[in-house]
Order: C-alpha cells, then structure tokens, then sequence
C-alpha cells in the first residue's frame, strides 16, 4: 500500500514538472521571436528564445536518419526509467532515489515532447523531427571584449530537471547505487 501512495506521489511530481515545462515552452514560442533576448537580472540572466535541433549544446550527427536515431533513443531511455522506476518502487527503494529519477525522467519526457510533436504543432517538420525550445541563458564570466567565456549554453526547465535529478543522486544517493553494483572482488 505505502509503495503504491509512493508511486501516485511520484506521478503527480513527474506530471507536474513536464506541465511546468511545456507551460513556459509554449509561453516562449508564441511570446517571442526566435533569436529575441529579455534582459531579466542585468547581463547575468536573460531569457533568450533558440530551438536545438539535435542534443546537449545543439550538438547534431547524421542529417535526417541521425535526427529520428536520436529521438528513438530518447523514447527508449524514457521508457527504460519509467521501467525502473517501476521496479525500484516495488523494492521500497529510498524516496530521495526515486525522486531524482522522477526528476530526470521528467525532464526527458519534456524534451522528448519537443521533438515528437512541436515541428508538427507549428507545422514545420513530420512527428519526431520537432526542435527542442531553449530559453534559460546565464553568461556568466566575460573577458575584457565583453565575450562569455563561461557557460554560454542556453537551456530549457526540462533540461534544468535532469541535471538537478543526476546531481542530486550523486552528491546524495552515490551509496544506493554503488550498492548495487558488483563487488570487485567477485
């Protein structure tokens, strides 16, 4: 019974962040022009409206065929977490550990959204051919000419989540999954 509450809870914080995400998503692609800045604190933040069309810092590799490779990928890691999830629940598995991995797969879920339906929604490429919206921009170390020197990605909410779920297991939760693992002994 406390596992499936546990579950339910989990659900609901995995619904709740893909809503926050494609909330703002959509508040971005139909409130600014691509490419348009809002200076929000000086120049150390600003929402900043990019589509990436492939992965992390809109790194892309093999055209159309490397596009669609990379969103079944996505499909097939998200569905490998929720499995686990799954799994880890019925084992009573800590709450912190499964929370981190709520996180990280809902943030995969909000990219993978993007890419399944977003070029569809706008019409401007087949299902998972979509671009993923990014907005969040922190340059925060500039040399002498103004230029960012540190942190120049921008990046979305979903994105937000599963770094935050991945450092989070591992400044927290490392002893959990080095539990798991075979001894080197054996």
């Amino acid at each position: 019974m406390e596992n499936s509450v546990k579950g339910w809870k989990l659900l609901v914080l995995g619904i709740v962040l893909v809503a926050v995400d494609q909330v703002i998503k959509v508040l971005v692609k139909t409130g600014m022009g691509l490419g348009e800045q809002i200076y929000v604190l000086g120049d150390w933040f600003r929402l900043c409206f990019v589509e990436n069309e492939g992965m992390a810092f809109g790194l892309k590799w093999g055209g159309g065929a490397g596009k669609f490779l990379l969103s079944l990928f996505r499909i097939l890691l998200f569905g490998g977490l929720v499995w686990w999830i799954r799994s880890l629940v019925r084992k009573g598995a800590p709450t912190g550990v499964l929370a981190g991995l709520t996180l990280i797969t809902a943030g995969a879920f909000g990219n993978i959204i993007d890419s399944l339906l977003y070029g569809v929604i706008w019409d401007y490429a087949p299902v998972m051919f979509g671009k993923v919206v990014d907005m969040f921009y922190f340059p925060l170390i500039h040399n002498a000419a103004g230029e960012v020197v540190f942190f120049q990605p921008v990046f979305n909410f979903a994105d937000s989540c599963v770094t935050v779920g991945a450092f989070y297991l591992i400044l927290f939760h490392w002893r959990f999954f080095a539990a798991d693992s075979p001894s080197k002994d054996a």
